[in-house]
């Protein structure tokens, strides 16, 4: 089955609203072994949505819409489906009363064009939206499937997990697809891409490889698909283990998790608990350590010291450190490490300082961070320098910080 994803917005076309239901919905479509061969982006208007289906349903088993099914007067992909599978609208007494009860809980007043989203074209089926007003719809046309949703996205994954892809489930029995990844840091693509040449030519044609850079690390995805799942999986398995043993100086996990998941996984598996003190990240990596659901078990806390002041009064920053070394050193990332442990009540502290933009300072090129960890007895501190602007060194030197975490414990502990 091949499918497409066309979303409905003006807001999406200006760069108002970022599109992140065409990123979930292929993960979910790839996961079933459906390839997405297309995303399109269209506006609010009868041409560009007539336009984007007829050229998707030429070249598709599967086309999928989010957007347009509000109550407002932009909304028109409901009756210009309808239209367009030759149905008309009509009243659907379980939308119906969902609308009622939701503003009755509510307390506001139920609107005429909030009542009309309870009407659905005649010629699909429709998809029952437990979290919001719009109800999502089906349609099947000479071999081909429409499914429309509502862009919140919170709504289309309600949707999608309750009522389409049950569906589509049960429409590709008898298809396997199986992902295998591989998390590698500290090399660039090119060099990994040549290490592993010889492997990747003696992959089956069912067997693809794909190299996902990110800053400062390169996830390889093997996708394997068949008929016998079981088989599959060993086949994938067994070529992504080869593969990981030869760049195992640089491989950092066997799943495809965020650099912040597999930290925390091995700081579980040691029994320690983390504090940061973060200058230059303003927090930022903290945000990604609490991303992770049950971060309480390996994550204590993170002191924002952005100011000299509070480096020295609430992490013991020597003032003497400051002055011979100046506030962008390993020598004070070292330090503020160590007082994250004392005021944290941490068994690892992790420090970080850096000038991320703007012009150079006492002899410090714009973009220097330093880090250091320190775990009892060990220490290790680094200096890196970045090119980028203020927000991409920011990206970077919390990668870079999370893996020099990683680093330090695996190495040492």
């Amino acid at each position: 089955m091949i499918a497409s994803i066309i979303t409905i917005g003006d807001e999406l076309l200006i760069g108002q609203t970022i599109d992140t239901n065409s990123a979930w919905m292929a993960q979910q479509l790839n996961a079933l072994g459906l390839d997405v061969q297309r995303r399109v982006a269209v506006g609010d208007t009868r041409e560009a949505i007539i336009e984007a289906l007829d050229e998707e349903l030429k070249r598709n088993d599967l086309v999928l819409i989010t957007g347009g099914l509000g109550p407002t007067a932009d909304d028109i992909t409901k009756p210009l489906l309808a239209e367009y599978f030759g149905g008309s609208l009509v009243m659907n007494e379980q939308v119906r009363a969902h609308l009622i009860e939701i503003f009755s809980k509510r307390n506001r007043p139920m609107l005429e064009r909030n009542m009309k989203q309870a009407e659905v074209p005649d010629c699909c089926t429709m998809l029952f939206n437990k979290l919001g007003t719009a109800p999502g719809m089906w349609f099947e046309k000479d071999g081909r499937t429409v499914v429309a949703m509502p862009g919140v996205p919170f709504e289309m994954i309600g949707i999608m997990q309750d009522e389409v892809l049950p569906r589509l489930r049960q429409m590709v029995i008898g298809q396997a697809i199986v992902h295998r990844s591989i998390v590698t840091v500290g090399e660039g693509e090119s060099f990994i891409a040549e290490s592993i040449s010889d492997l990747e030519s003696m992959l089956p044609p069912h067997i693809r490889l794909a190299f996902l850079p990110d800053a400062g690390m390169v996830k390889l995805r093997l996708t394997g698909r068949g008929s016998d799942e079981l088989r599959l999986i060993k086949e994938v398995e067994l070529r992504r283990d080869e593969i990981a043993e030869r760049l195992k100086k640089c491989v950092v996990g066997l799943e495809d998790l965020p650099m912040e998941q597999i930290l925390g996984k091995l700081l579980v598996s040691k029994g320690l608990m983390l504090g940061l003190a973060e200058s230059c990240t303003g927090g930022y990596i903290a945000h990604r350590m609490t991303q992770i659901m049950g971060s309480a078990q390996f994550f204590s806390g993170s002191i924002v010291c952005y100011q000299e002041s509070i480096k020295r009064d609430l992490l013991g920053v020597r003032r003497k450190t400051i002055e011979n070394h100046t506030v962008v050193s390993e020598e004070v990332a070292l330090e503020m490490a160590a007082g994250a442990i004392k005021t944290l009540n941490s068994d690892i502290g992790f420090g970080i300082t850096g000038l991320l933009s703007g012009t150079s300072l006492e002899n410090i090129p714009v973009g220097t961070v330093c880090m250091a960890v320190v775990y009892k007895e060990h220490s290790f501190s680094k200096r890196f320098q970045f090119h980028s602007d203020r927000i991409r060194n920011k990206e970077l030197a919390v990668t870079h910080a999370l893996l020099c975490i990683w680093k330090f414990i695996h190495n040492t502990l």
